[in-house]
């Protein structure tokens, strides 16, 4: 055992409590506070942590913890109720910032004929912002006591659908350029798993509710609740290639319904509040290293950020807007849908592997993750004050 990695824990918790304490007393949700300590405490700053596998691993495991939470605090009526707009608002989500990545590489690189490299580079960086992060805002509105509400849930449901037609769109990219890829077998296992997801979940939400009716209120059902959640994790991502986060996601969802699925979300809470949620959200401030930067990638990370942001809010928010949602409900919706996580990381890392994209550009992804992961939350308790401050008025 590597014994240098129980001091590395030790920081983390430590800095990330601390300044999550300092952000709450500033009236800032707590991640924020936290990524922020991971930045200091990285190798951008101090120094005191470096980022190493089993981080990384619970790192992973965190937002598996944070997504089974989210699943299991979701009215699946009101999924259901918001899933149609929800989709549309993916949809909106994925193709403006597809189009806008493309256009600013191009600006600032130079058009290539369509079906040459440089034009897969352009597609790729407008890929990479299609990714959206869904755990911060789940927290963000957690914290807020949002995310059963109509505004949170339909976040969250156009956050799951974003990614799976994020990644169905990288694949379909990297096919393009590798012929060892088959687009079409991840449209397929998709559908497969979703529609595996729906027949297995009757079976195992049967199964839960009789054995919850019998043993009510006992530890085992938050046991098999998390092995659950990591078993649809798994087959998500090895069988069918999709995200392990939806996969946990699904398995929420599959309990959401159960009468002891408050108290499964609590026991949850325990595990992520002390150890995997603070080093899940240092990790993102651990992964930057600002060093080494040129004007001309200084330029296109600027561009890179401020249109990443601007094409969520503008997508997702006008959506929003045509789909019934007024004013500063759709804006809620598109800063929401604004956040960068892992899925950009994976999306970065695959184009590395296929030369799609040379590293310092992956500064551009980090910088995109900081930045929007920090700003989110502040915006989102900021436009959450002006609704509730507009039904009070008209009450």
């Amino acid at each position: 055992m590597e014994y240098r990695i129980l001091l590395d824990l030790a920081i983390i918790i430590v800095f990330a409590k601390a300044f999550g304490i300092v952000a709450r007393y500033l009236k800032a949700p707590q991640v924020v506070g936290q990524i922020i300590a991971g930045l200091l405490i990285g190798p951008s700053v101090l120094g005191l942590v470096d980022q190493s596998d089993f981080l990384i691993q619970m790192a992973e495991i965190g937002v598996l913890l944070l997504m089974f939470s989210a699943g299991l605090e979701t009215n699946l009526r009101d999924l259901l109720k918001t899933g149609l707009k929800a989709l549309a608002i993916a949809c909106a989500g994925v193709f403006v910032p597809l189009v806008c990545g493309t256009l600013l590489y191009m600006g600032m690189y130079g058009t290539s004929p369509v079906g040459s490299l440089g034009f897969y580079k352009a597609v790729f960086i407008g890929v990479i912002m299609t990714a959206t992060s869904v755990s911060i805002t789940v927290q963000t509105l957690r914290d807020m006591g949002k995310l059963k509400g109509e505004i949170g849930t339909t976040i969250l449901s156009a956050a799951i659908i974003d990614d799976v037609i994020g990644i169905v769109v990288l694949t379909f990219v990297i096919g393009m350029t590798d012929s060892s890829t088959n687009p079409m077998n991840v449209v397929k296992n998709t559908v497969l798993f979703f529609i595996l997801a729906v027949l297995v979940g009757v079976v195992i939400y049967v199964v839960f509710k009789k054995y919850d009716s019998s043993h009510p209120h006992t530890r085992r059902i938050p046991i098999l609740g998390l092995a659950l959640c990591f078993v649809m994790a798994y087959v998500a991502e090895v069988y069918f290639g999709i995200a392990d986060i939806t996969g946990a996601y699904v398995a929420g969802i599959i309990l959401c319904s159960l009468k002891d699925s408050d108290y499964i979300a609590e026991k949850m809470d325990i595990n992520s509040y002390m150890l995997f949620g603070p080093v899940f959200f240092a990790s993102i401030g651990l992964k930057t290293d600002i060093s080494g930067f040129s004007k001309e990638l200084i330029v296109f990370c600027i561009g890179f950020v401020i249109v990443a942001l601007v094409s969520k809010i503008v997508g997702c928010g006008l959506m929003s807007r045509v789909l019934g949602f007024k004013g500063t409900s759709a804006v809620i919706i598109g800063v929401g849908m604004m956040t960068r996580g892992e899925v950009a990381l994976i999306v970065a890392q695959k184009g590395l592997s296929a030369n799609l994209i040379s590293p310092e550009y992956f500064t551009a992804v980090i910088l995109l993750i900081i930045i929007s992961s920090i700003v989110t939350p502040i915006i989102l308790k900021l436009l959450y004050g002006r609704l509730d401050k507009k039904i009070e008025n008209q009450e």
